[in-house]
């Protein structure tokens, strides 16, 4: 997941060098930033039933194989609608994550998933592997290079992983109309929000950290990526936290000051954009944050439906996607609109308050029971 994760954010890092090769405006970088995060968001859903059905290391073999189609593709484009092009194909390497936890959850009991799928989930941290390598890559071997390494690496990964992983025990007599009955679910759709929320910020800040930095505070493309790495990495790092937390407290209980904490953190940022210290402040605790969340809320993943952990993760794992691909695109529409970046941060702190007051509401004075 590392690897795959690697190229689904490969544009963040080096969107300052893009932005420049093709004369590209700041909605144009985050359109670019988004549209990966689009297929990949989206097509997790069929991935994760095809896991349960199929296996995950079958589906796995395949997705990286095709992934090497637009890593070949993105450094002999010409045009910023063949980059969006191959922007789009590369996003199916997000769809990894899907693919993982359902791959990773049949080998352990309920009571151990939070940390069981918090530490697969650590896969997240090609975000911020991405972000410490690919900017020095291309300032030492150049552009093409960047795509070169990630092709070597994730062929590598698949050989790796092809001779030394089992497949999956599996139920081929289960159907996509079978595993589209976890959408009938109010928790799908519940957790599905709550994710929207906590990944949405992973994915979003991790692409849209060197804008700021960059934009804002004039860093090096360089030294915006180490900032990157470090909110991806300790977004990720806390994530099996949360697991280990939810394995023996109330989730929902956690996952309320996980929501009050974000927003005001979220607030703290837009009071900062003068203040390089204040800013750094504000995006590494964001992301402490939404790592301990996203662990709390994929503890409760594999009790929505059992046998079905791979369409409920799909359906989640898309709705994060999505979490990710908007903020991108509105904040980049604001900037242009008004020339600050404050109101695009504010509406993040009011789809805060709206996962709070659903899981007020719904769980923990409601009847929606996931986990006691």
């Amino acid at each position: 997941m590392i690897v795959c994760f690697m190229s689904w954010s490969n544009f963040a890092p080096l969107a300052a060098q893009v932005g420049q090769m093709f004369h590209l405006s700041v909605s144009q970088r985050t359109l670019l930033l988004a549209t990966p995060v689009l297929l990949g968001s989206i097509m997790r859903i069929p991935v994760g039933i095809l896991s349960d059905k199929y296996g995950g290391k079958e589906v796995y073999l395949i997705l990286m194989a095709f992934i090497l189609i637009p890593l070949f593709m993105i450094p002999r484009v010409h045009s910023l609608g063949m980059l969006l092009f191959a922007a789009l194909l590369v996003g199916m390497a997000g769809t990894s994550f899907a693919v993982g936890v359902s791959y990773a959850s049949v080998w352990f009991p309920k009571e151990q998933q939070g940390l069981a799928l918090g530490i697969v989930s650590m896969g997240n941290m090609g975000n911020a592997v991405a972000s410490l390598t690919l900017p020095y890559i291309s300032k030492t071997h150049g552009f093409t290079a960047v795509y070169n390494f990630l092709m070597i690496a994730t062929v590598v990964i698949g050989v790796i992983f092809a001779i030394c992983c089992k497949e999956m025990p599996v139920d081929k007599t289960k159907t996509m109309r079978g595993a589209l009955a976890v959408a009938k679910e109010s928790s799908t759709w519940y957790l599905s929000l709550f994710y929207f929320l906590t990944f949405g910020l992973f994915v979003a800040f991790t692409n849209l950290t060197p804008l700021f930095l960059t934009g804002i505070f004039r860093f090096s493309a360089v030294t915006a990526g180490l900032y990157a790495a470090l909110f991806a990495g300790i977004c990720t790092l806390v994530r099996p936290i949360g697991g280990a937390l939810a394995d023996h407290l109330r989730p929902m209980g956690l996952l309320q000051w996980v929501f009050i904490a974000i927003i005001a953190f979220s607030i703290l940022i837009m009071v900062s954009f003068n203040s390089e210290a204040l800013f750094i402040t504000g995006i590494v605790l964001v992301g402490l944050a939404a790592g301990l969340g996203n662990g709390v809320v994929f503890k409760m993943v594999p009790y929505v439906s059992t046998g079905n952990t791979g369409a409920v993760t799909g359906f989640v794992g898309a709705m994060g996607g999505l979490g990710g691909f908007f903020p991108p695109l509105v904040i980049g529409w604001i900037h242009d609109w008004t020339g600050s970046y404050v109101l695009g941060i504010a509406l993040l702190a009011l789809t805060g308050v709206i996962c709070w007051f659903a899981l007020w509401k719904h769980f923990i004075h409601g009847d929606v029971r996931i986990v006691k």
